[in-house]
């Protein structure tokens, strides 16, 4: 048996290659899927499946936020239900920005209805209304997680931003990745003051598509009306130690349940979610033979990478001893995103 911490992926997750994803899924994984459908279908809006069999990926369908959230759940969810308990037992589970809504299913601290419900509500609260935006840049150097000079400017160029009268941010601290958020303005101002760079083809500072200013104060409408519309919630405490974006442990037995939904209702959608804080606590408090990522797709691959790295986790101290690593027959990390990987994590 291989202790794993499981961690679930944030809306933006579910890309071009996971369509077809969800076909032929079976047992705990359909009953999942089921309900998902179910839900969307009293509401009279398109099914889960019907979004994943789609025969083309339409990035105005599959990753507006009144799609994409409920869909990337789903994915991650089922995923988690085809692991293989026989050879795997969850120690731990955590998440990136939405990911943290799917967590709270995953560790148990929800039930599967009221998660659907909190997903599909927070994720339809964006439809037509995408508040400002994100930027994601790199913030990693020299083989350290975050580089300190390229931190500072980041701190500096936001503090600029809003004295030029703009809102801005940081939104997720995502583990070697800076995802800042602003409104419209501080986005083209940022843009334009932040310094320009490229890794692997990609030009940064990079706009998410159709993402609002996530985990910042310009989404406190968004908290203000969830409270009003997802107080009834439920949540208890989890099965398996649950770790939010502050790095908080949520234990099983002796977890608030009033401070979980506090938490997801308010903090977690207008302050900074610290992803990599999150993995750091998790791994500490679990001592996680593995850490296993939820699809849909490998989005958290390269910041869960960088995470063990600078961790020096199971040994994994630069790039090629984590390389070693996941050669042999004990990998530290594991995505059902990389179909090899995927064929290794299935029952």
């Amino acid at each position: 048996m291989r202790r794993v911490l499981v961690v679930c992926p944030g809306r933006g997750s579910y890309d071009r290659a996971s369509l077809g994803q969800l076909a032929h899924r079976q047992g705990e994984a359909a009953h999942i899927l089921d309900a998902c459908d179910a839900y969307r279908a009293s509401l009279d809006r398109p099914t889960i499946r019907g979004l994943d069999a789609a025969e083309l990926y339409q990035s105005t369908r599959h990753v507006a936020g009144e799609h994409a959230s409920l869909l990337t759940f789903a994915c991650a969810m089922a995923d988690l239900a085809d692991l293989d308990r026989s050879r795997y037992e969850v120690v731990g589970v955590t998440g990136n920005s939405m990911g943290w809504y799917t967590a709270l299913a995953a560790s148990g601290a929800l039930a599967l209805p009221q998660a659907i419900e909190l997903v599909e509500t927070m994720g339809w609260y964006q439809r037509g209304n995408v508040i400002g935006g994100q930027l994601i840049l790199p913030c990693h150097g020299g083989g350290h997680l975050d580089d300190p000079a390229t931190i500072a400017a980041i701190d500096e160029a936001l503090a600029a931003c809003r004295q030029a009268g703009h809102q801005a941010w940081w939104s997720i601290r995502l583990g070697g990745y800076a995802v800042l958020g602003a409104d419209r303005d501080g986005l083209r101002w940022l843009q334009e003051h932040l310094p320009a760079t490229e890794q692997s083809g990609r030009a940064f500072p990079a706009q998410l598509p159709m993402h609002s200013a996530f985990h910042t104060p310009l989404l406190r409408p968004a908290s203000e009306a969830a409270l009003l519309d997802l107080a009834h919630l439920t949540p208890v405490a989890p099965h398996v130690p649950l770790i939010d974006g502050r790095g908080y442990v949520h234990r099983p037995l002796h977890a608030d349940p009033r401070e979980l939904l506090r938490y997801t209702l308010t903090e977690q959608v207008v302050a900074p979610y610290d992803f990599a804080m999150a993995v750091r606590a998790a791994l500490a408090h679990t001592g996680a033979d593995t850490v296993v990522a939820l699809g849909p797709g490998n989005s958290l691959g390269g910041p869960l990478a960088r995470i063990l790295v600078a961790q020096g986790w199971q040994g994994a101290r630069d790039k090629a001893s984590l390389a070693a690593r996941q050669a042999s027959d004990h990998p530290v990390l594991l995505s059902f995103g990389v179909d090899e990987q995927r064929a290794q994590l299935r029952s």
